[in-house]
C-alpha cells in the first residue's frame, strides 16, 4: 500500500470510529477500507430500522449520521426498512415483550419513515448513494423449511446468553420464544444483502453479532460491527422513546424542534452538541460552546437547539424559531405570536366546542385519549384560565385564546 493511500485509510478509519462505542473487528474495517481504494469498489454498510411507529427521533440520528459519514465517503449505504422484523418487534434493552403489530399497522409506519430518514442521509439511488430495501420482500417469501434451517444456525444457550433476556428471565419476567427468532432475522438481512459493516445503537451489538455468524455460515466475509451511543430522552434518565413521550421527532415542525431541545436538562446538551452536530461537536467548534456554556448556559442552549433544528430544516426556519420561541417564552408574547385559526360555523352550530374535540381540530392532539391526559395534567389553558374537565365547552364566538402544552397556541374565531 502507498504511502497515501495509508494515509486515507488512516483518515477514513478515525473519521468513522469518532464517538462511535464498539467497534467489532476494528482492523478489519481498515483492511476493508483499503481494498475499496485499491479497487474502486465502496464498502456495504447496512442500516436497518423497524418501523414500529410513525416517527423517527433525534436518537434515530445518530446512527443515521454515521450510515451519511460512510456515505459522504464514497461508500454505498444500505437501509433495510423491517417490514417483517417490526412484526415481531426487537427485544433489545426491553424488559417485557413488545406488542406485536400487523403487516398493516408495519405498512402504514413506514409509509413515512424514508421521507424522515433522509433527512440525514442522501437519497440518491440512481447514483447508489443508497439503496432502499424491506426485509419483508424476502422473509414474507420463504417457505417454512427456510425458517426451520434458519432457526437451526442459533442455540438456546446462545440466546439465553443475551443480558436482556438473562435479566427477565432472573426476575421472572417472561421471555418469548418469537422473541428468539428476532436477532436471526436481523441478522439474515446481512446475509440477504451480503453487509461489508452494519451500524446499530449499543443495544443491537448482540443482534449484530449474530449477522457475522450467520454470513460465516453462508461462505460470506464476516460483516464489521459499528455500534453508536444511545440518545438519552429530554428527561435525561431513559433512552429516547416514542412511548416514553421524552422524544424529538425527525418530522417536528422547526419551532416544536427548537422548543423540544431547549426543554433538555442542562447536563445534556454536552452529548446531544456531540452525537447531533457538526458545529459544536469537535475543534473550535466544541471550544467555542464550551465558552459560551460558561458564560450562558441558556444561550448555548439556544445555539445547540438553533443547529439542530437548522439541521433538518433549514438556517432560516431554526433562526425564525428561535425568535419566536425568544417572544413567547422570554418576553411572554403569547397574543401576539398566536396565529388564528378559524373553525367553520357548521363545525360548532351552537358556538360552542367540547375542548377535547377543540383540540382535536386545532391539530394540537392526535386522539381524545391524549386530549383527555393533556388536559388531566393541568396542560390545557383557554384565556389563560387552566381547563379541568374534558367535556367543558368552549365559546368560539368569544375569539378564545387555547393553549396546549408550552408550545402549542392559537386564537380561535368562529367562521361563516
Amino acid at each position: 500500500m502507498s504511502d497515501a493511500a495509508a494515509t486515507e485509510v488512516e483518515r477514513q478509519s478515525r473519521l468513522l470510529l469518532h464517538g462511535v462505542v464498539e467497534c467489532e473487528k476494528r482492523e478489519e474495517l481498515s483492511k476493508r477500507l483499503a481494498r475499496s481504494l485499491a479497487n474502486g469498489k465502496p464498502l456495504r454498510v447496512k442500516l436497518g430500522l423497524d418501523p414500529t411507529s410513525t416517527d423517527l427521533h433525534l436518537g434515530h440520528a445518530v446512527v443515521l449520521r454515521k450510515l451519511r459519514q460512510f456515505q459522504d465517503l464514497g461508500h454505498h449505504a444500505i437501509f433495510i426498512v423491517g417490514g417483517a422484523t417490526a412484526m415481531l418487534g426487537d427485544p433489545s434493552g426491553r424488559d417485557k415483550t413488545r406488542p406485536q403489530l400487523t403487516k398493516e399497522q408495519v405498512e402504514a409506519n413506514a409509509k413515512t419513515y424514508l421521507e424522515q430518514a433522509f433527512k440525514v442521509v442522501r437519497r440518491d439511488e440512481a447514483n447508489g448513494a443508497i439503496e432502499v430495501v424491506n426485509n419483508a420482500d424476502w422473509f414474507l417469501a420463504k417457505g417454512f423449511g427456510d425458517f426451520i434451517r434458519l432457526c437451526s444456525k442459533m442455540t438456546v444457550a446462545r440466546m439465553v446468553e443475551r443480558d436482556s433476556f438473562a435479566k427477565r428471565m432472573a426476575a421472572g419476567t417472561p421471555v418469548s420464544i418469537h422473541e428468539f427468532i428476532y436477532p436471526l432475522l436481523q441478522g439474515q438481512d446481512s446475509v440477504e444483502v451480503r453487509a461489508d459493516v452494519e451500524l446499530g445503537g449499543t443495544d443491537q451489538l448482540f443482534n449484530l453479532l449474530v449477522g457475522r455468524d450467520l454470513q460465516s455460515d453462508a461462505g460470506q466475509a464476516p460483516q464489521v460491527c459499528i455500534t453508536t451511543p444511545l440518545l438519552p430522552g429530554l428527561d435525561g434518565k431513559q433512552k429516547m422513546s416514542k412511548s416514553l413521550g421524552n422524544y424529538v421527532g425527525l418530522a417536528f415542525p422547526a419551532d416544536d424542534m427548537f422548543g423540544k431541545v431547549m426543554s433538555l436538562p442542562d447536563a445534556l446538551m454536552w452529548q446531544y452538541a456531540e452525537l447531533l452536530t457538526a458545529r459544536f461537536a469537535a475543534g473550535e467548534g466544541a471550544a467555542e460552546f464550551e465558552r459560551l456554556a460558561a458564560a450562558d448556559p441558556r444561550a448555548a442552549k439556544a445555539a445547540l437547539a438553533e443547529e439542530i433544528t437548522a439541521s433538518f430544516h433549514s438556517k432560516e426556519a431554526a433562526q425564525s424559531a428561535r425568535q419566536r420561541f425568544d417572544r413567547v417564552f422570554r418576553d411572554k408574547d403569547v397574543e401576539g405570536e398566536a396565529p388564528v385559526v378559524s373553525i367553520p360555523a357548521a363545525d360548532a352550530p351552537t358556538g360552542k366546542l367540547w375542548i377535547a374535540e377543540l383540540l382535536l381540530k386545532l391539530g394540537f392532539v392526535a386522539t381524545s385519549s391524549e386530549a383527555k391526559q393533556l388536559i388531566a395534567g393541568r396542560g390545557v389553558k383557554v384565556d389563560g384560565e387552566a381547563v379541568v374537565d374534558w367535556k367543558a365547552e368552549v365559546d368560539l364566538t368569544r375569539g378564545p385564546l387555547v393553549r396546549a402544552g408550552k408550545r402549542r397556541f392559537a386564537r380561535v374565531v368562529l367562521g361563516r
